[in-house]
């Protein structure tokens, strides 16, 4: 069996691996059909990722056909055949996230491709209740799924209200996933980024006219673009500790900064500044299977049309020489994904 393996930050393997065994009770089988590549993997290439080890077999952003059913407990809706889009996050069920219904962030947090190995592989197997069939969605925007998950929960986290002014900086897949949603949530979105090619891409395929030059006075293109205000929620999606402390200026008083991006450090901000605009501040991790059913019937209704995402592309043979390029931003490089068929 096909897998490609992360075996030290730099260096990707093309590697026979044994077939996995007959799924097990309340598992399925899986055979690979697609892996969209995340900003997460690239980081864990370049050895700046949180919560990785190595070696790994990466991927969490997938498209499956279910290829065995092991004995279950019932309930489950999903059958041999099925094309299903996977929710890649292995939590226990018990901690105190969990009974709160924040699986997102279980204390126990397993997730395929980085704490444990994930779909990088021609098949394997997971809980068959983390799969969710979607035959009518294309497969390579099923792939896709979880990355806009992840903007779906930053928006239903900030509790983005109708006719908001919402910044989003980073215009990365993670930060493009997040203004889509927060556009459908009904925002007005505005985006900063560095990379013009990236701004352009919002414009063109996201229909986001507010476009802030993060290289440019920022504060100024901000304020201009408000009459003079700023934004009332601001997500910061960069994964940068300078752009994630600069982005406590951005807010509006009385409003809320929600960091969607992490760091492998600290970040600091002043105390004075954040209590005298009396900031709301906000992580967001992973999605919930609420974002889930959500980003799929938004695919359903064609409300996200991810075809213009897709822009790189690359087999288990290619992945090796080419995933090392897709880190250049002259590659221009918006979704790149592996396929298996």
């Amino acid at each position: 069996m096909k897998a490609i393996v992360l075996e030290e930050p730099g260096r990707l393997r093309l590697q026979e691996l044994d077939a996995p065994e007959a799924a097990g009770r309340n598992e399925a089988l899986v055979r690979v059909k697609r892996v969209g590549i995340c900003g997460t993997d690239l980081h864990a290439y370049g050895g700046n990722q949180n919560f990785f080890s190595y070696p790994r077999v990466m991927g969490h952003e997938l498209a499956v056909e279910v290829v065995a059913l092991g004995d279950n407990d019932g309930g489950l809706d999903v059958a041999v055949g099925d094309t299903c889009c996977v929710i890649p996050y292995l939590n226990c069920g018990d901690c105190i996230a969990c009974r709160r219904g924040k699986s997102n962030c279980c204390t126990r947090m397993q997730v395929l491709g980085v704490h444990i190995d994930g779909g990088m592989r021609e098949q394997f197997t997971l809980p068959a209740d983390k799969l969710l069939p979607a035959d009518d969605i294309p497969v390579e925007q099923l792939a896709l799924v979880e990355m806009l998950c992840i903007g779906a929960h930053a928006v239903s986290r900030a509790r983005v209200t109708a006719g908001e002014n919402a910044l989003v900086i980073g215009a990365g897949p993670i930060g493009l996933a997040t203004a889509q949603c927060a556009k459908l949530a009904g925002a007005d979105v505005m985006v900063m980024e560095v990379n013009r090619k990236r701004l352009d891409f919002c414009a063109e395929a996201l229909g986001i006219e507010n476009l802030i030059d993060a290289r440019n006075d920022p504060l100024a293109q901000i304020s201009g673009m408000l009459g003079g205000e700023l934004p009332t929620l601001v997500f910061d999606c960069t994964g940068s500790a300078r752009s994630m402390q600069a982005a406590f200026d951005y807010v509006a008083h009385g409003g809320a900064l929600a960091l969607v991006g992490h760091i492998t450090g600290d970040i600091s901000f002043s105390d004075p500044h954040f209590h005298s605009h009396e900031l709301t501040l906000l992580a967001s991790r992973n999605a919930t299977p609420d974002d889930f059913h959500w980003v799929i019937e938004a695919l359903r209704a064609g409300k996200i049309d991810l075809a213009p995402w897709i822009t790189h592309g690359a087999t288990p043979e290619s992945i090796v020489s080419e995933f090392p390029t897709w880190l250049d931003p002259a590659r221009g490089v918006i979704k790149a994904m592996l396929s298996f068929d």
